[in-house]
């Protein structure tokens, strides 16, 4: 099994780039964020003409999340439970036996206000969820952009980054709340390059001059976690015209039948 995550930053911008990348890779499921569209406008037909279900909660403008799989979907739930909250940020479902939870997390906009506030809350009630979630589905992935990078090697600087919005103690501390639920960061299970990112601003050439942060995760519950033979990064999206900020990070599970 195959699972992707990847933050298009507008679906409507980006649909050939997604539907060329699945033809091309094939994916079991893929979690995608900031797909911007109200549910009226999601391309449902066009992934299934390409041989995927898709699950979906958004909004015009803004945040908005889609669960794309091969086989069908079930049991889906597209709000934390009593978290009242108008932004569509989560995405649950149940696809062959695997429980799958696509997150976009808060930016928060800087350390202190009362976005950071809202992203802090928010991830404590993500946390708290996940608890009943993984009680009942102990096959559980959580895939999605964090707006967090864990440590000082997934950012291109971490002096310049540490303390700030992404990268600070409180943010880190609630990443690291969701690993202590024994969910293994599925990147960090195998050697990988140094300066590895998943997201590079669009400016001051930072792609090319590779300046980004890793905040796109792929967390697996234990059980999954061990049938995990690979994850890496695709930046081959990333050098497309008008591309999405962030790349797609795809885990290879090999579960027995």
């Amino acid at each position: 099994m195959q699972l992707v995550t990847w933050n298009l930053n507008s679906l409507k911008v980006r649909l050939p780039h997604v539907l060329d990348w699945l033809v091309a890779q094939q994916p079991d499921v893929v979690c995608l964020q900031e797909t911007k569209l109200d549910d009226p406008f999601f391309p449902a037909a066009a992934f299934h003409a390409a041989g995927y279900h898709a699950s979906y909660s958004g909004q015009k403008t803004y945040n908005g999340v889609a669960i794309l799989s091969k086989a069908a979907a079930h049991e889906t739930v597209n709000a934390i439970p009593d978290w009242v909250d108008p932004q569509k940020r989560v995405l649950a479902a149940t696809i062959e036996g695997v429980r799958i939870v696509c997150v976009y997390a808060p930016n928060g906009q800087s350390v202190g206000s009362d976005k950071y506030d809202y992203k802090l809350r928010w991830l404590a009630a993500l946390h708290h969820w996940l608890q009943t979630e993984l009680a009942r589905y102990p096959r559980l992935a959580l895939l999605g952009d964090f707006n967090i990078a864990p440590q000082a090697r997934d950012v291109y600087d971490a002096a310049a980054w540490e303390g700030k919005i992404l990268c600070s103690p409180p943010e880190r501390a609630a990443l690291q709340a969701l690993l202590g639920l024994e969910l293994k960061d599925s990147f960090r299970l195998f050697p990988q390059e140094d300066a590895s990112y998943s997201w590079w601003d669009y400016r001051m050439n930072a792609f090319r001059r590779n300046l980004g942060l890793r905040i796109d995760h792929i967390l697996l519950s234990a059980p999954l976690a061990k049938h995990c033979i690979a994850c890496r990064i695709d930046k081959a999206p990333r050098r497309l015209e008008r591309p999405s900020d962030h790349a797609p990070v795809i885990a290879v599970l090999d579960i027995p039948s």
